[in-house]
């Protein structure tokens, strides 16, 4: 797999944005990436160097329409803490000249 097949979107809740104060960034990942691939592939897209990374499985959630019972997508979830000498990752386009 190559680098952008691994990391498929960053999370954006509250929680993961008060972790990028501490350099901890949070992304959706593939459902077979292992952490050694995590690592190596935010280190080739974003350009910085990664400490530590902690991954889980998050189960989809019971969802109903009406009579239709179904679940949503399941995931995996990877946690990514960077070195303190390392660049930030900017996840938002920086728009203040408007």
């Amino acid at each position: 797999m190559e680098a952008r097949d691994i990391i498929l979107r960053p999370v954006v809740t509250e929680a993961s944005m008060a972790g990028m104060d501490d350099k901890r960034y949070t992304f959706d990942v593939d459902l077979r990436a292992t952490k050694t691939q995590v690592k190596n592939a935010v280190e080739e897209i974003f350009d910085v160097k990664v400490v530590k990374v902690n991954i889980m499985n998050v189960k989809g959630k019971l969802k109903r329409q009406g009579r239709y019972v179904g679940y949503t997508k399941r995931r995996r979830k990877a946690i990514v803490t960077l070195s303190a000498d390392s660049n930030e990752i900017k996840l938002f386009n920086d728009n203040s000249e408007n």
